[in-house]
């Protein structure tokens, strides 16, 4: 339907206007009766439908409608599965449409900085390439049916301590490479209805009030044309922040914030056509949603069936040694651990789903003949042991096959809203797994966890599956792929420190008023491959239980066209086993030619592919230009550096099976102005300049009274000297009285002409 918004502003009073820029309850934005504007609704996501009628509260207390919890984004990103998640955005779509919601409030793309933030099982990877594809399919999938999303939390959200007034201190390079990026490749990939601005500050300012942030990097440079609206009370200066181009206050401040627009307006504090610009955007909104509204016939039963199909994707087996799984029918086996019967399958907090229909591992097991036995062990939200079964748990052990332990992290543990105070599990469960494994060698472990925990117990364990939190069918999977019938083809998407301390933010995570990002672009792998460190499972790595062989990478440089693809990277991968499999192909980028101080390699592209036992397919992955650029705060702009990179083809960040090398011929220069602050070392990197720069080399030589070539070497340590002439900025050959001010001032203006 055809609408002539800018005509319906005009003819709003500025009350109006401003009585749009907020909610007129926790969920719904106000209407303006005179002008028959309708209001619309919108409800958490990211992983399902929270969706309230009358109670409403922003923290998941009340009940909300029935709907399927999918698994959350600690999860799904783990499947690597762009046509899957886009499935479940579209099956998150259709139900939020028939609850009549214009705009579900995710997906969460924060990056995960530590693994302490109590709110990680809501957001996707360590890493901003996974989490922008990922979200970018969420996104696309929400938006066929016709309802919106909101991309949240924009942006530095990688805390919760104190999130509502703690400062992220960031530089630029890092804001733009890590926490920016996901955001930006969702924008302009996906292109999102609206995001969700966060809570806390960044480099002094709030993100609410962040023009910089909300204008000119977002709508300016990405050209994102939506509307952002406000995380749940996040709001600080409600003036300041129009001006910045924060759209929507939610929810209601009960027309406090309403009056200071007014005022604003009045007093000439706040230009009228700022406002102007957030009444659009929020009446495009509202009316798209109303042209896009329609009726729908939920089917809980098929998107539960899609749940189960995600969660099987998607969980990740660790460790799987002497082929201990999958387990045999034949095969006695002792269940361990309360989770088996009550699973935590979501996280706690604003996210909280009334699911429709909750199947435990032990419901899963139902009606199939096998041999087990099944004891609680320990509490599933406690920390605390069944002490009357303990001894009978061990003694029954024993004369068991295998013995599998549902071990994890009661809700209390993680939950938004706070974070937590260490990476262990109960130490109720370390004890029950140490017990068990001196009555059995055999010992499995499934976790359910939305982050993740130290394993102390890893190398005697032979088995471990990680669960994650999969979602109100997460019972079938995880028996489904116990048995074998599923074969796992998870990949994590973060990487497990061996301990808390190794992770880089540990000594700069929860401070109360400034928290700094002191590691810079080094978070998850990218840390632990520069550093050379040991991690107990690493980024992208998920064993299965078949076998996969790559071979014939072939490298091709394309042609340049409005894709701007630079090159083609191919290869086989085969399937060597005995059973059908699906495997994760990873290509990632090292930079060699040490223009920035970079990590060992990125991830640049996935693809995930079935394959029949002995089956061959190829894989090809596309690479641009941004593709090997870092962000360079000289020219505030994306720059690669001509010369030497590595290709790295394999299964997990710490297990490539192809590489090759490229050499990058973009023809992109640095501009590069000189001054007396110059070093000898910087010329040197200009080969142009450093001939026409002989003059001011040979003084600075001077300076140091280096010795001629012919005379002898280790006598005048010319190593040493040179070394301290590399590093002698221009201005010491005139304080060192080598030459005149003004001389070396008028061969600096010749060396900068063009």
């Amino acid at each position: 339907m055809s609408r002539n918004i800018d005509e319906l502003i005009r003819n709003m009073t500025l009350e109006e206007k401003a009585s749009l820029c907020s909610g007129a309850d926790l969920w719904h934005t106000k209407k303006v009766d005179r002008l028959e504007i309708p209001d619309i609704k919108l409800s958490d996501g990211p992983h399902g439908m929270r969706t309230q009628d009358d109670k409403s509260d922003n923290l998941g207390i009340n009940e909300s409608l029935e709907a399927v919890c999918f698994p959350p984004a600690a999860l799904s990103a783990c499947s690597f599965d762009r046509e899957l998640i886009r499935e479940e955005g579209k099956a998150i779509g259709k139900e939020a449409m028939a609850f009549h919601v214009s705009t579900v409030l995710g997906p969460a793309v924060n990056m995960k900085r530590s693994p302490l933030c109590g709110r990680n099982f809501e957001y996707y990877s360590e890493d901003p390439y996974l989490a922008g594809e990922i979200a970018s399919a969420f996104v696309e999938g929400v938006q066929s049916e016709g309802v919106g999303t909101s991309v949240k939390h924009f942006a530095a959200n990688n805390q919760e301590t104190y999130r509502m007034s703690n400062d992220s201190i960031i530089d630029e390079r890092t804001l733009r490479e890590i926490y920016l990026s996901a955001f930006e490749k969702t924008v302009k990939q996906a292109k999102p209805t609206t995001l969700m601005c966060s809570y806390n500050r960044i480099n002094g300012v709030y993100a609410s009030e962040n023009r910089w942030l909300l204008n000119d990097v977002l709508r300016e440079e990405w050209g994102f044309d939506g509307l952002v609206m406000s995380d749940w009370n996040a709001v600080n200066d409600r003036p300041l922040g129009v001006h910045a181009g924060l759209d929507l206050e939610m929810p209601s401040s009960n027309g406090v914030n309403d009056r200071e627009i007014v005022e604003a307006v009045e007093s000439g504090k706040l230009d009228e056509k700022d406002l102007d610009k957030t009444v659009k955007r929020i009446l495009t909104a509202i009316y798209r949603y109303q042209d896009n509204k329609r009726d729908v016939e939920l089917d809980l039963d098929s998107d539960h069936e899609l749940s189960r199909k995600i969660a099987e994707s998607s969980m990740v087996l660790l460790k799987n040694e002497d082929n201990i799984l999958p387990l045999s029918p034949r095969e006695k086996i002792l269940f361990v651990g309360e989770f088996f019967e009550k699973p935590r399958f979501q996280g706690g907090g604003s996210s909280h789903i009334n699911s429709h229909l909750i199947v435990s591992a032990e419901d899963a097991m139902e009606g199939k003949e096998l041999s087990y036995y099944y004891s609680k062990g320990f509490s599933s939200k406690r920390d605390e042991l069944d002490e009357e079964s303990f001894e009978m748990i061990l003694s029954v052990a024993e004369n068991m096959d295998k013995v599998v332990v549902f071990a994890g992290l009661p809700e209390s543990f993680e939950s938004e809203g706070y974070d937590r105070d260490h990476m262990r599990l109960p130490d109720s469960q370390n004890d029950m797994i140490d017990a068990l494994l001196s009555a059995n060698e055999n010992v499995v472990v499934v976790l359910s966890n939305g982050s993740p925990v130290e394993m102390p117990w890893n190398d005697e364990v032979k088995g471990v599956l990680e669960g994650y939190l999969g979602g109100e069918a997460s019972g079938e999977a995880v028996i489904k792929i116990l048995y074998g019938e599923i074969n796992p083809s998870g990949k994590l998407a973060e990487t497990f420190p061996m301990y808390l301390e190794d992770n880089p933010s540990y000594l700069n995570f929860g401070e109360r008023k400034e928290t700094h990002y002191n590691e810079g672009v080094f978070i998850g792998y990218r840390y632990y491959d520069k550093k050379k460190m040991n991690v107990l499972y690493p980024f992208g790595h998920g064993l299965s239980y078949t076998k996969f062989v790559y071979s014939n990478l072939n490298i091709e440089k394309s042609a340049k066209n409005d894709r701007d693809v630079l090159y083609t990277i191919s290869f086989d991968v085969t399937n060597s086993g005995y059973v059908e499999g699906s495997e994760v192909a990873q290509v990632y980028v090292g930079d060699n030619t040490g223009a920035a101080v970079r990590p060992e390699k990125e991830l640049k592209g996935f693809e995930k592919i079935t394959l029949k036992p002995q089956e061959t397919k190829k894989v090809t992955i596309e690479l641009f230009e941004r593709d090997f650029e870092w962000y360079n705060t000289e020219i505030h702009d994306w720059y690669a550096k001509d010369g030497s990179y590595t290709i790295y083809v394999g299964s997990s960040s710490r297990d490539i099976r192809l590489e090759g090398e490229i050499e990058l011929e973009l023809k992109k220069e640095l501009p590069f102005v000189v001054d007396f602050n110059t070093t000898i070392g910087e010329l040197r990197m200009h080969e142009d300049k450093f001939k026409k720069a002989k003059k001011l080399v040979e003084a600075v030589e001077k300076v140091y009274g280096f010795a001629s070539d012919e005379e002898d070497d280790e006598k005048n340590n010319k190593g040493m000297l040179n070394a301290m002439i590399t590093v002698t900025p221009l201005r010491n050959i005139y304080m060192f009285g080598i030459m005149e001010k003004d001389a070396v001032s008028k061969e600096i203006e010749i060396l900068n002409e063009n």
